[in-house]
């Protein structure tokens, strides 16, 4: 892991050196939240703090690591041997994965010695950028299926392997029963899925051919995809390969359609797989899904069981990043705020308190100080004490069973994919109160 550490920002190592050279040592909060959210999105799926953690744990400068930054000629001796032995050292605060939460709510907090709490700025925000957002959008897709399967087949345009990795989890996490990426499916247990290309078909001398053959290997899952040529004929080749497996005893697992007007396609594909008495067979569709296509083959009447959703939902096309921020809200135990005009922070250590109404909705959230007792329940736990975790790492199993949980407590307004209806967020008094404060005590003091 500790290649890993590289994985910074260059002024990341300057202010450290600095800090080192003024003998900086005192201990620093920093809190990482979202400024903003892409329109028209409504909430955040918290995600990839099980793989900040473990970054955290194996934070580590190799001897590879300094040799390189000495070949720099930017640093001293002195501040490069202080890496030898550095490791993170601090707590940490957090969401636990799978949480629903809002715009300015912190997702992690970090208290450390402010050089261990700087260093690790970049890579906390890389990874808990990359999963939240593509939890996020993940999560609207479910939405938009209202119940019906999700598969998730984007590996191939994903903006790299890791984020491949990512994808496959997030998915998961947020409910989709599998995953083409056979790499991600071995790390995390979670289902391998797939079909044919169609150069799988067109290798065959005809479609009935290419469909016999993966029936023959496969009998117990075929999925043929018909649209290689003409759908329509190819879902009659479906049916005459479905039959020939229930003589066998066996059912046809389904038809894929990747492409033309898959409402209409889907409905007719139905109609003809009933007839035969292929009721059981599903039928897939893929081609450039995300939320919105969903929603619309549903209001157009569309007869499909299972969406294979692919590139815009592995990188959330329409918003691939969110806005985080990894600010000082704290050191050497004096409160601190950035004032920048429309990103004006708040200051200390903070906890979260959410309210529910009597049918057990979401009311709003509370941004407290950490100290504060409030009505509701406290959305930030201790996961790390120390820099070691305070409970055994937990998979994406456990995430979504947070995240579950969570969606049945939004608001129905929470839920539209296409309006702004935001989960409401408040500032307690006594944190509003200190946030006035510091903001005239650093006028004053600039």
């Amino acid at each position: 892991m500790s290649a890993h550490t590289l994985h910074t920002d260059f002024y990341q190592l300057t202010m450290s050196a600095i800090y080192y050279a003024k003998n900086c040592k005192a201990t620093a909060t920093f809190s990482l939240f979202a400024h903003n959210l892409p329109d028209p999105r409504n909430f955040i799926v918290a995600a990839g703090l099980e793989q900040a953690l473990d970054y955290l744990e194996d934070f580590t400068f190799s001897q590879e690591d300094l040799d390189y930054l000495a070949s720099l000629g930017h640093f001293d001796r002195g501040f490069l041997d202080s890496l030898r032995n550095l490791r993170f050292s601090g707590d940490v605060w957090a969401m636990p994965e799978g949480t629903i939460c809002a715009a300015g709510e912190p997702l992690v907090e970090i208290t450390a010695p402010i050089m261990e709490a700087q260093m690790v700025e970049t890579l906390l925000m890389n990874t808990i950028n990359l999963n939240s957002t593509l939890a996020s959008k993940a999560a609207r897709c479910r939405l938009a299926a209202k119940g019906k399967g999700l598969m998730e087949f984007g590996l191939r345009r994903t903006q790299g392997l890791d984020a491949g990795l990512a994808a496959a989890r997030c998915a998961a996490l947020t409910g989709f029963i599998g995953t083409s990426n056979v790499a991600a499916a071995k790390k995390f247990g979670i289902t391998p899925v797939g079909t044919m290309a169609h150069s799988y078909v067109t290798a065959f001398n005809s479609e009935l051919e290419a469909f016999r053959a993966f029936a023959a290997t496969f009998p117990n899952s075929t999925i043929l995809l018909v649209d290689t040529y003409d759908t329509i004929t190819g879902v009659k080749r479906a049916v005459e390969v479905g039959l020939m497996l229930k003589e066998q005893g066996l059912n046809l697992a389904g038809v894929r359609i990747d492409s033309g007007d898959l409402a209409m396609l889907s409905v007719e594909a139905r109609r003809l797989l009933d007839a035969a008495g292929l009721e059981r067979a599903n039928i897939v569709v893929s081609g450039n899904l995300e939320e919105h296509s969903i929603s619309r083959l549903f209001a157009e009447g569309a007869a499909i069981d299972t969406f294979a959703v692919g590139t815009r939902m592995s990188s959330s096309a329409d918003a691939p990043v969110l806005d985080l921020a990894y600010k000082l809200v704290n050191y050497n135990q004096r409160p601190t705020l950035k004032l920048s005009t429309g990103k004006e922070t708040l200051p200390n250590p903070k906890q979260v308190w959410r309210q529910f109404d009597a049918r057990g909705k979401i009311a709003g959230d509370v941004i407290a100080l950490r100290e504060e007792t409030c009505p509701g329940h406290p959305l930030l736990v201790r996961v790390m004490k120390d820099g070691r975790r305070t409970q055994a790492p937990k998979g994406w199993r456990e995430a979504k069973e947070v995240f579950e949980r969570g969606l049945l407590t939004l608001p129905d307004a929470c839920l539209s994919l296409t309006e702004e209806h935001r989960l409401p967020v408040s500032v307690s008094p006594a944190l509003s109160g200190l946030q006035q404060k510091v903001r005239q005590e650093t006028l004053e003091a600039a």
